[in-house]
């Protein structure tokens, strides 16, 4: 990753990059139609939650908003930076936090189902009708069973 590139937390009750959030997960909507939310939902979600993020030059390029049990509601890096690593480094500061990490995914979704799957995730069931718009999506799980944070940290030294 560049040497210009931060990580911050946002605890949960802040509003700290919640545009910046909003904007990114918008632009990424725009361009996949995935991340479909909603404002209201998206912002009173994201307040609730503690949220990793990746900024470069002040503008947010990646962040994972996770609740208290290791639930990520969201997951979203920048086009432009996807590849650099920055979306295992998210899902590993949930690991040190976290014994299990899970999450929702479009079935649709292949860029994401890819990405969790690379890290281990395992899709443990189907939801059809998930979504607000009809779509369905599958529960993922990463768990404490293998070693979370061991697995993720050997991911990222990849």
């Amino acid at each position: 990753m560049s040497v210009n590139i931060d990580s911050r937390v946002v605890a949960p009750g802040s509003d700290d990059l919640v545009d910046e959030a909003w904007q990114l997960k918008e632009e990424i909507n725009r361009q996949e139609d995935v991340l479909k939310q909603r404002y209201d939902f998206f912002t009173d979600a994201y307040r609730r939650s503690k949220v990793y993020c990746y900024v470069q030059d002040e503008a947010l390029i990646g962040f994972a908003a996770v609740r208290r049990d290791g639930y990520i509601l969201f997951l979203a890096v920048s086009p432009d930076h996807r590849g650099e690593g920055i979306g295992k480094r998210l899902i590993a500061h949930v690991a040190d936090d976290h014994e299990t990490i899970t999450c929702h995914a479009r079935t649709s979704n292949e860029n994401a189902l890819q990405f969790y799957e690379h890290l281990g995730f395992e899709i443990k069931r189907r939801i059809d009708n998930y979504y607000e718009d009809g779509g369905d999506a599958y529960y993922l799980k990463l768990g404490s069973d293998v070693g979370l944070a061991d697995r993720i940290s050997d991911l990222i030294r990849r």
